[in-house]
This record gives structure tokens, sequence and C-alpha cells, in this order.
């Protein structure tokens, strides 16, 4: 018997099934948080931050009231460990936060919470904090896991032009430093960014529309993969809605 898309709207983060594999994720009207981690494997105090970041997989909000990914960048690769999963594109990214908060410097491990400097986890948070604010619906689907639509149903602000981020994540990663400040150490990785697209969204009759690729196929079929999807303004930093999910769960792991 054909199944039928199931959605259990406006609380939080939703899986859908259809036929043929179909998947969907949505959030509700409150803002879901973007938890950035930005990290180096040549970094000797970042691995604190992964671990603390690492424990949101066991937190029942993941997902509902938070998002959260890592960004591994590629300015510790000099010290003679180059990070595998890093990249010039990342640096950048955490470069543009920088300009936007008016600091001079970047650094490692640092945390953004939706667009904003955030320093919580080191005093013990065990997540991250969410706004409360009522910001619209933003949701993904699709039929293969490759090519995906979005739609954004804004709170305020339905006239302005808007852009979908989507971040393709992977869990369970394991390194064994051989050079560097993390020399001799194992280190696990969560959430780690694999690749990031951006595409610009069609405002109409108070939605914004966009379509996007993904492509997990090209990954280590016994990977943990998951999806971070969010929306902001054009040209923007800032977050505005996110939403995301598994798509190779943990072991004993739902969606």
């Amino acid at each position: 018997m054909k199944k039928t898309l199931v959605s259990l709207v406006m609380t939080g983060a939703v899986v859908a099934s259809a036929a043929g594999g179909g998947i969907r994720f949505q959030s509700g009207e409150k803002q879901v948080s973007l938890v950035e981690l930005y990290t180096s494997e040549g970094c000797s105090s970042c691995p604190p931050a992964e671990a603390w970041l690492g424990r949101l997989k066991d937190s029942a909000e993941l997902w509902k009231s938070f998002a959260p990914i890592s960004f591994h960048v590629d300015y510790w690769n000099s010290l003679g460990w180059k990070d595998r999963w890093s990249s010039a594109e990342f640096t950048e990214r955490q470069r543009a936060y920088a300009e936007a908060w008016k600091s001079d410097n970047i650094y490692t491990p640092c945390f953004a919470l939706n667009g904003k400097e955030w320093h919580g986890w080191v005093i013990g948070r065990q997540t991250p904090p969410a706004s409360g604010e009522d910001v619209g619906v933003l949701a993904v689907s699709s039929a293969d896991t490759n090519r995906w639509t979005a739609s954004f149903i804004p709170a305020l602000q339905p006239d302005v032009r808007y852009q979908i981020h989507a971040a393709l994540l992977a869990g369970g990663l394991n390194s064994d430093v051989q050079a560097g400040e993390n020399t001799g150490r194992h280190l696990r990785h969560e959430f780690t960014v694999l690749s990031l697209v951006e595409i610009g969204m069609i405002s109409t009759n108070g939605a914004a529309r966009g379509r996007f690729i993904s492509d997990i196929m090209r990954y280590n079929a016994n990977s943990e993969l998951a999806i971070a999807v969010w929306v902001t303004c054009a040209g923007q930093l800032e977050p505005i809605q996110a939403t995301g999910g598994w798509l190779r769960p943990p072991r004993g792991t739902a969606k």
C-alpha cells in the first residue's frame, strides 16, 4: 500500500516518509537555533568544544530546537598536520563573522549561535538556548536525498529576498593525529560539514522557494550523515530559521 506523507507540523523538526524513500524536514514557527562550531584538528583547545558538540547527539531537542554544525578551518594546517575536513571556504566564512562582530582576529574553538559569538558551552550549558521568537516555517524535502526543494513562510518581511543554505554533515568520524598540537591524540568528530550549498530563493505569494543539490551517494555508505538547512536574508550570515535531520542516522537512532 502506498505510504502518504506524515507531518507533525509546528512542533519542531519533522521527518516525513513517502513511497520511494522520500524525506521531509520541517521547523515549527519558533526559531530553531543554528549552532556553528569553528574548529581544527591542529588546535589543542578544540577537543573539549567538539566533545560538547558531540553530546548534542543525545539531546531530545536535536533538530527540534537547535541544529548543530561543525566547520573545520584550514589556518592550523601549516603547523604540520593537515585537517582532512578543513576548507578555505569555511575559514572565509569565519572571517566574515569576525568582520560582522567587529573583531580583528579569528580563533578556534569558536561558536556562533544564530549568527552571534557565543561562549555558553564553556560554562557548562547542556544545550544551546532557544530564542523563543516566532520567525516562520522552513521545510525541505527530497525524493532521493540528492535533489531538494525548500520553502520558507516567514512570519515577518515576506517581500525581502531570501537565501537557502544546506550543509551535508558527517558524524562518527575518527582521526589519529600524527603531528601538530594534538600529536598522538585520537579525535572524534560529529556534525562535521562535508559540503555547503548556498542558493537564492524566489518569493511569491508570501513564501520563498528554492532548489538545491546535496549528493550523499559519493560518501561511505557506513558513515553517519545528516543535513542542516537554514535560511537567511540574501547576502547575510545571520540565520532566520533552520531545520534538518538524519539521512543515515547513528545505529539505534531514529531519523
